[in-house]
């Protein structure tokens, strides 16, 4: 069979429905979007230069002030639903209630500028149809049985959203420019623009309300993202199978922010993740055509700033910030698509930005000929009165006079007004500084402990488990029955299992943590046959809690976020987050930063989360050694945070449960094993588990009358042991500090106190001097030891944590080992 020349295409018919297809696929590249016409201007689509009616048509649907990016969209029916809504007549809008919206918007931030000229405030203006866009997607979501909504945004009109939208007094925020909280002197508080605000939308009669949570957001702009999502998601839990269509999550992104900021599209990817969905969210950009003094083209790429959402197969719509009615259009198809088809979808709103990044800021220096358009231009509310044909002087005489009133009545105020209110499943917990009485027994009785052991190493009959699954449940069962030692893998089960028989949740995400990244867990056993899941934590008694243990993407900033605020609406259950290694949280350092660390003392927010961080010197290089210790230590202050690392599976076991059990709510660090995780030194008796609670300092055992003490945490403890049984030594006693902090000062005092005779204390540790918890303990140890010489044993400082050889880390352990046994020392420090 001969090969042919290849034959000229013929074109195909110009038939109408091609015409609309093209409009539908490139309108937007030819709607009219920038108010301002500087940039995004209509480009030139050889498809769409057609003369006729239908194309005319089409040009007035898909050109307009709105611009609508969804043939991308596979999916038949939700692309045939945005057709139908897109090209049928829409009704009139409520024109009173927009002209309102606008005209509160823009006194608001014009009263704010009159009266604290100078002020950062991060106005609005430019983008206040954003007002009746979130007015519009609240009524639309509370038609349809929509009961509360978590808003996530950065500073950039932040304060407005609270007055018009949230339904916080203007007083009340008046009241943060006068600068009268006594915690902001103090060094605790936040500025007003970063605080979270809880309200209630209400419609024009009152009678329809949403609940609104607007979460506190530092000025790391994005970070809020992922957080929101946890937050949803816990409160969906709440809501049962309905969650989905009783909470919608709202963001609220800025351009450059959205388009630069890498946690954005982490936090978009759990859109439809299992354990992270929510159901769909909608997504607003508060489109500046400005970062900051950066242009478009020098914060992104690409033509649209929202373009990093095209990852997701959802409708992206551009409005003209400056057509009030085509935003309320938007915010109705935005809503009622969410409602529909449970997916996520996004509106960038595009209009200007009246002053500079902030107000004290001059933007005429970098952007001259922007802001000589913005200087005369005339406020929205204006223009929309002119368009409708209404004088809007008086309802903005009225509305100015009565944002007086609230801010003289902000200047008598001799405190604050507060603008949150925490839910009452908040009740029973409490934060502040650690108290003696927040202790707590965590044993078990044996009995106990061998029965949910039963349950844990037992499988359905018709399921084909894996050889080696089979023989490591055998073992796990001999470990409940008290024939073997447990491990750290099944004391967690155990405390996990307790936990939940008690009614106590239990959420656990992180890379590869069903099974484990050391092949410890193996929470969830997979059928060899049809790969169907089981957990045997979800099957231990029918009205146990729920457990829930997910495989996460591979993220730390957005997972560990979803956590935090998850826990901060579910805070009744064990929230966990594990890291594959330990220092891979540095890829969350923000979410540490700004929220787990900090979160209490800007804004009042509690949290439980625990961060699992496998932590230890086992010459496997730099990024699998250290978790960081010197990182959260030097976070730590005013009992802010719980820093732990357990040295035997019994401390473990009861060190998560007394996170659960207690009402002191702070987030725990634990410095989790790898190598001991199996170790018989770290193994323990189940009658261990049996022990009353958690010790914060592990005592020494074998050695009555030490003349040295060394102190040290986890895996070194071990090794030191060995070491001293193997030189015969009798004079020099080993001590693990559990908790690190809150620093146990009373528990070591009368462990000095106990062993007057021991004339040398020495702090060991595996990490280099610059790091682990060296520069923490030893202070404080000498503070203690009223006279008593206080040493150090470490690997030098160093740049890097740990050597990328085998053979080095294991010349360097050797000689560590030998330098903490090295009798008197004459120097301070003892370095390798």
């Amino acid at each position: 069979m001969g090969i042919t020349a290849a034959q000229p295409l013929q074109p195909v018919p110009d038939t109408g429905s091609n015409i609309m297809d093209d409009f539908r696929r490139w309108g937007y590249l030819q709607a009219k979007l920038d108010p301002l016409g500087q940039y995004l201007q209509p480009q030139v689509i050889p498809e769409l230069e057609v003369a006729n009616p239908l194309a005319d048509r089409a040009r007035h649907l898909y050109c307009g002030t709105i611009g609508i990016e969804f043939m991308q969209i596979a999916d038949g029916t939700k692309r045939r639903w945005i057709e139908e809504r897109f090209e049928r007549e829409e009704p009139m809008p409520d024109r009173r209630r927009i002209l309102d919206l606008l005209v509160r918007a823009d006194i608001f931030e014009q009263v704010l500028q009159a009266r604290y000229p100078g002020t950062k405030r991060f106005s609005l203006e430019g983008v206040t149809a954003l007002i009746p866009f979130l007015d519009t997607v609240l009524h639309c979501a509370a038609d349809r049985g929509m009961r509360e909504a978590v808003l996530a945004m950065s500073h950039r009109g932040r304060l407005n959203v609270m007055a018009n939208v949230i339904g916080i007094a203007p007083a009340a925020i008046f009241s943060k420019f006068e600068d009268i909280d006594p915690r902001s002197v103090l060094g605790s508080g936040d500025v007003k623009y970063h605080l979270g605000a809880t309200g209630q939308w209400k419609d024009a009669s009152g009678n329809t309300t949403v609940d609104l949570h607007l979460v506190s957001n530092p000025s790391h702009l994005e970070a809020v993202d992922p957080v929101a999502l946890g937050r949803t998601r816990a409160k969906q839990v709440r809501f049962g199978s309905q969650g989905e269509d009783r909470v919608l999550p709202v963001f609220i992104h800025g351009d450059a922010a959205l388009a630069g900021q890498g946690i954005c599209a982490e936090a978009l990817n759990l859109a439809s993740v299992d354990g992270f969905s929510v159901g769909g969210s909608v997504h607003i950009v508060v489109n500046n055509l400005i970062g900051f003094t950066a242009g478009p083209s020098e914060s992104n790429s690409s033509l649209f700033a929202s373009d990093v959402a095209k990852r997701l197969a959802i409708p992206i719509l551009h409005v003209n910030a400056e057509d009030p009615e085509a935003v309320v259009r938007a915010a109705q198809f935005a809503a009622e698509y969410r409602s529909t088809f449970h997916n996520d979808v996004l509106v960038d709103l595009i209009g200007y930005r009246r002053y500079g990044h902030s107000e004290i800021d001059d933007p005429t220096v970098t952007q001259p000929i922007r802001y000589a358009r913005i200087k005369n231009h005339p406020a929205l509310y204006r223009l929309y009165a002119e368009q409708i044909g209404v004088d809007p002087s008086a309802l903005a005489n009225d509305i100015q006079s009565a944002m007086g009133a609230e801010q003289a009545a902000a200047g008598r105020l001799k405190k604050p007004s507060s603008i949150t209110t925490l839910p009452a499943y908040w009740g029973p917990y409490h934060g502040g500084c650690y108290k003696a009485e927040d202790e707590l027994d965590t044993g078990l009785p044996t009995a106990r402990l061998r029965t949910i052991s039963e349950g844990l190493s037992t499988f359905p009959d018709h399921f084909h488990i894996h050889p080696k699954i089979k023989k490591l449940l055998e073992q796990r069962a001999e470990m409940g029955r008290g024939k073997r030692p447990l491990d750290y893998a099944m004391a967690e089960a155990l405390a996990f299992g307790s936990l939940l028989l008690d009614g106590t949740s239990v959420r656990l995400s992180g890379q590869d943590s069903q099974r484990g990244t050391f092949n410890q867990r193996h929470s969830v056993l997979v059928d060899s046959e049809t790969e169907k899941p089981y957990t045997p934590l979800s099957n231990l008694a029918p009205d146990q809690a729920r457990f829930e243990i997910y495989n996460s993407i591979l993220s730390e900033a957005a997972v560990l976020g979803f956590e935090y605020g998850f826990s901060r609406d579910y805070p009744e259950a064990l929230v966990l987050w594990e890291a594959q290694f330990g220092d891979f949280a540095n890829g969350a350092q923000a979410i540490i930063d700004q929220f787990i660390a900090a979160g209490e003392d800007k804004w009042d927010l509690l949290s439980g989360l625990v961060l699992l961080l496998p932590h230890g010197y086992e010459g496997q290089g730099p990024e699998h050694s250290s978790a960081r210790i010197e990182r959260y230590l030097q976070l730590a202050a005013r009992d802010n945070i719980q820093i732990c690392q357990p040295s035997n599976a019994a401390q473990y076991f009861h060190l998560l449960r007394r996170q659960a059990m207690r009402s002191w709510r702070k987030p725990l660090i634990v410095f989790t094993p790898k190598s001991m995780l199996r170790h018989p030194d770290a193994a323990s008796r189940l009658e261990d588990l049996a022990a009353p609670r958690f010790q914060k300092i592990l005592l020494e055992t074998e050695i009555k009358n030490p003349e040295r003490l060394l102190f040290c945490t986890g895996k070194i403890g071990h090794e030191l042991r060995v070491e001293r049984t193997r030189r015969k030594d009798i004079d020099t006693g080993i001590l693990f500090i559990e908790q690190l902090y809150p620093w146990p000062a009373d528990e070591i005092a009368a462990v000095l106190n106990h062993y007057p005779e021991a004339h040398e204390i020495v702090w060991v540790q595996e990490e280099p001097a610059n790091m682990g918890a060296l520069s923490f303990v030893v202070p404080r140890l000498r503070r203690l030891a009223r006279g008593r010489q206080v040493h150090s044993v470490k690997r030098s400082a160093a740049a890097s944590p740990a050597t990328g050889s085998a053979k080095a880390h294991a010349l360097e352990q050797k000689t560590l080992l030998a330098a903490s046994f090295g009798g008197e020392v004459k120097t301070s420090d003892r370095k390798l």
